[in-house]
Parts: C-alpha cells; sequence; structure tokens
C-alpha cells in the first residue's frame, strides 16, 4: 500500500500538495483488526476487548469526489490496569494518501501516546516514527473517530493548520479535531470500545475524614 523507497521529486510535489491541502488532506492507516464489523467479530476478541479500558481498532478509506485514495488505520489500546492514565495508551496508527489507488502520494505510521474514549467517539494521538517525507518523523499528530457503525466518521489534528508538516510541535495529548471526513462505504469500519469514567467513590457517612479536632 505504501512506498519505502525514497520518492522520486515529483512524487514529493504531488504528495505535498496533497498532504498541505486542507480540502485533500491526510489519512490515516495503522494496524488493527482490519475493520471487522462487530458481528465478524469472534468470542475471543470480544473477550479481550472487554478486559481493556478502551481502544481504537479497524481499517478504512476517507469519503473523496476525486480519485484521491486516503486510508486510516488504527490499533490503539489502553489496558485495564491504566484507567486512570490515557497517555499510557500503546498501539500504532498508519496513513496514506495517495492522488488515486497505486499512485504517488505520502504515508506514515507511528506509536499511539494517548487514548480517551466517551461512548462510541474515540480520540487519540501518537508520534510519527516513519514517512517518505523526513520533516514529518516525530511530530505529535492526533485522531478522532466516530464509530457510527457502517457510517463512522474521522477528523485529524493537522485539518486546522492545513498539513502534518504545519502542525505544532506542542500538540497536546489526546488532541484532535472534530470528525467531520466521512467513511467511504464498504471501504472498512472502526471500532471504538468506551472507557468507562473512574469517577471518586462518594464515602460512607460517618467516615469523612474528620478527626473532630
Amino acid at each position: 500500500m505504501s512506498r519505502t523507497a525514497t520518492p522520486h521529486p515529483r512524487a514529493i510535489a504531488v504528495a505535498a500538495a496533497l498532504l498541505l491541502t486542507v480540502g485533500a488532506a491526510g489519512a490515516a492507516v495503522a494496524s488493527g483488526d482490519g475493520g471487522a464489523h462487530p458481528s465478524t467479530r469472534t468470542k475471543t476478541q470480544t473477550q479481550a476487548k472487554q478486559r481493556e479500558a478502551a481502544a481504537l481498532t479497524g481499517s478504512a478509506k476517507m469519503y473523496r469526489k476525486t480519485s484521491e485514495d486516503v486510508t486510516f488505520t488504527f490499533d490503539a489500546h489502553l489496558a485495564a490496569e491504566d484507567i486512570k492514565d490515557p497517555s499510557k495508551a500503546t498501539g500504532t496508527f498508519h496513513f496514506v494518501h495517495l492522488d488515486r489507488p497505486g499512485g504517488e502520494g505520502g504515508w506514515a505510521k507511528g506509536r499511539i501516546d494517548c487514548l480517551m474514549t466517551g461512548g462510541k467517539v474515540a480520540t487519540a494521538t501518537g508520534i510519527i516514527t516513519e514517512s517518505n517525507f523526513k520533516k514529518m518523523k516525530g511530530k505529535r499528530v492526533g485522531f478522532t473517530v466516530d464509530d457510527r457503525g457502517r457510517n463512522d466518521r474521522v477528523g485529524y489534528s493537522w485539518a486546522a493548520y492545513g498539513a502534518t508538516q504545519g502542525q505544532p510541535d506542542t500538540l497536546a495529548l489526546c488532541a484532535s479535531s472534530a470528525p467531520y471526513e466521512k467513511v467511504r462505504k464498504g471501504t472498512g469500519d472502526f471500532d471504538v470500545v468506551p472507557w468507562k469514567v473512574p469517577y471518586p467513590e462518594p464515602q460512607e457517612a460517618g467516615n469523612t475524614g474528620n478527626t473532630g479536632n
């Protein structure tokens, strides 16, 4: 899907134009459950998800009226023991933006460093570790996914800046944009495991911590 060889200058120009333009910005692919529909997931997979605090998995292409091929994939997880610290999330992401299927463009992949979910909406960030654009390496990028079954939506932090390269180095953990992008029907699916907020438990009557002194 993505090319690891040093891109031709023309390819760089095309990819830069794609990634630097807000209207045609980015895409994302990361390793996940392959976008499997909930009905196709195994019992083991379901049980595994129940044991973790939050998750964002799956892969899909973004809707475009042009020939552009934009794909996001995620495999992000927050372990049950880390329920109070979303910055301990682990996993990967990978995004690709080509001018056409199999054509020229840009790609990047990296490691997840924060994940928060509320209901079926997930927000995650990660550090780019590999890309065909050297300036993107080391950047933190953010993603938002609204899990709507076969009508998922996706957002990404660089939409506000017009490019991943122009994104600030100080992007906060779990920061992203509204999920304004539509997933192209039939190209994949995302799955969000809701985070159950660890609200403080009320103290029992007579156990307020007040010694009366």
